[in-house]
């Protein structure tokens, strides 16, 4: 590991770099005043007033207006900006006479966030405007503000979104995609260690020194990475939970398990991915796919459930699908561990799985070849 600058990029320097970077990628939590363009043919001063509600958006900013639409188009294409608000000629006039004017609103979804987030935005302006336009009429009747409201908002729409009601992209995402991180350097250090001993040739003398134990010899190999690893891992749920203050409603020691099991979890595939494929290209390809792979099978952007289901039965044999698991049951819902003990099991299961090969193991160690 003195020799290898790969054991300290892999152990601590990408990890926390990774850590660091997405955090404050994300600090804000959504992205803010997102360059949007208005392309107003009516020049009212209600539709100047609609663009400047528009504005007041957070996520939205008013940057450029132009004069028809293909300018807009052009603008979008260009990535000057991410939409544009088209309110055509005559929407006030249409608007005072209740004939249903119809306003457009256009969304680059190349870029998904950027597109959906404007697009609610807009939409959510038009919607204010129809119901403006609407209570404007029914004062000119005779209504009151709270009739009008009563006609125009019969149902009152309260939401409560659980988990994460700031709807804050940085508590989303980070909490997986560091840790799914940290799963792919363990995949692949884990097959680099012990493929490191095939390549030098240097297996049999592992074995000798170890005196013939494959336990001593794979625990005298995992220990100090393990350290590491573990020690890397508390640091993130402790500057996840402890210093950003992240929801995490069951417990900072009862995500350390969490972390402790998705760790040794990581390491056990690990090893088992080297006994599967013993030559170390294949098996450090195996290692980066399959944990690239995890982003998106555990059902962090998108759900489970929702898949085919056999494609819900591989979700099974991906660590970070039960380390998601614990983490909504544990720090979103505040449940105690026993309440998701099938996916502490499932971990447990991933560590001891290279048991059933040991065998294999110590074959590969003593005798495989290295090939190129």
């Amino acid at each position: 590991m003195r020799h290898e600058p790969v054991y300290w990029f892999c152990l601590i320097v990408a990890p926390i770099f990774c850590l660091v970077f997405f955090t404050t990628l994300m600090g804000a939590g959504l992205p803010t005043e997102m360059p949007t363009g208005i392309v107003d043919l009516d020049n009212t001063p209600t539709t100047r007033q609609i663009v400047r509600n528009l504005d007041a958006f957070e996520q939205t900013k008013i940057v450029a207006h132009y004069a028809n639409v293909t300018e807009a188009r052009k603008a979008v294409q260009r990535g000057e900006i991410y939409a544009y608000f088209l309110i055509p000629k005559g929407t006030t006039a249409e608007a005072n006479m209740q004939h249903s004017p119809v306003v457009s609103f256009y969304t680059n979804n190349s870029f998904m966030v950027a597109g959906s987030l404007l697009g609610r935005d807009m939409r959510m302006m038009s919607e204010l405007a129809s119901g403006a336009a609407g209570r404007k009429v029914l004062r000119a009747r005779g209504a009151t503000d709270a009739q009008a409201m009563a006609f125009l908002q019969p149902i009152v729409i309260d939401t409560h979104p659980i988990g994460n009601p700031w709807l804050d992209y940085n508590v989303y995402l980070s909490n997986i995609l560091v840790p799914g991180i940290l799963g792919i350097f363990i995949f692949m250090l884990t097959v680099y260690t012990f493929g490191y001993e095939i390549k030098n040739g240097t297996g049999q003398e592992l074995m000798s020194l170890a005196r013939g134990s494959l336990i001593k010899a794979v625990s005298a190999k995992m220990f100090l990475p393990t350290i590491f690893f573990l020690s890397v891992g508390f640091l993130m749920i402790i500057y996840f939970y402890a210093i950003l203050h992240f929801p995490c409603y069951g417990g900072i020691w009862r995500m350390l398990i969490v972390m402790l099991l998705y760790v040794i979890g990581c390491q056990g595939m690990g090893i088992f991915m080297f006994i599967v494929l013993p030559t170390l290209r294949l098996s450090l390809s195996f290692a980066s796919l399959w944990g690239v792979v995890s982003f998106s099978i555990c059902g962090m952007s998108f759900p489970v459930i929702a898949m085919d289901g056999w494609i819900q039965g591989l979700s099974l044999l991906f660590p970070l699908r039960h380390y998601y698991l614990l983490y909504v049951n544990t720090a979103l819902n505040g449940y105690g561990l026993f309440n998701a003990w099938p996916y502490m099991a499932a971990l447990i299961g991933f560590t001891v799985l290279p048991c059933l090969f040991a065998r294999r193991l110590k074959n590969i160690i003593s005798y495989m070849k290295y090939i190129p």
